[in-house]
């Protein structure tokens, strides 16, 4: 269990797998990206709300794609743009509940797409403190969530086909 603060003050508990988490109220549909720059070292954030390393993403917007989603997160939350080229995976996992402190009580449905830079310049938004690239090979030693680490490690399998859970 872990408590952040959401940017409009609102904090979130994240639980995974603990019995005393509440029950869901909502589904969350969520858009997250493995960007890959020439070198491939891979696009990460450190998030404002809870210090901990991610893949840019978010919630899909309702006149949104989901690699639409995708590629507006990346674009606001990186100042990148990119287009999405694969697909690493569907994450579903119910054990992964999300609480916040205005009574919302969410799961997230996550789909991580694979992506390639197009344009922009790399800028912090206010979702982030730090931005990097990083080599696969330093990818252990930042703090981060199991869930990311997850798609991460499943992008670095290249599968041959998408993980589904």
């Amino acid at each position: 269990m872990s408590l952040e603060p959401r940017r409009d003050g609102v904090a979130r508990t994240e639980f995974y797998d603990d019995p005393d988490a509440p029950e869901p109220n909502s589904l969350v549909v969520a858009a997250s990206a493995v960007v890959t720059d020439e070198h491939g070292r891979i696009l990460l954030q450190r998030r404002s709300d809870n210090g901990l390393w991610a893949l840019p993403g978010g919630a899909m917007d309702m006149g949104d794609s989901l690699p639409g989603a995708a590629v507006r997160e990346v674009k606001e939350e990186t100042g990148l743009d990119v287009e999405v080229t694969g697909l690493v995976g569907t994450y579903t996992d119910p054990r992964h509940v999300i609480a916040y402190s205005d009574g919302e009580v969410r799961r997230q449905f996550n789909v991580c797409f694979t992506a390639r830079i197009t344009g922009g310049t790399l800028a912090i938004s206010d979702e982030s403190t730090e931005l990097r690239f990083v080599p696969p090979a330093e990818l252990e030693a930042l703090p981060m969530h199991h869930t990311q680490r997850l798609r991460l490690q499943h992008f670095l399998e290249n599968r041959d086909s998408p993980h589904l859970g």
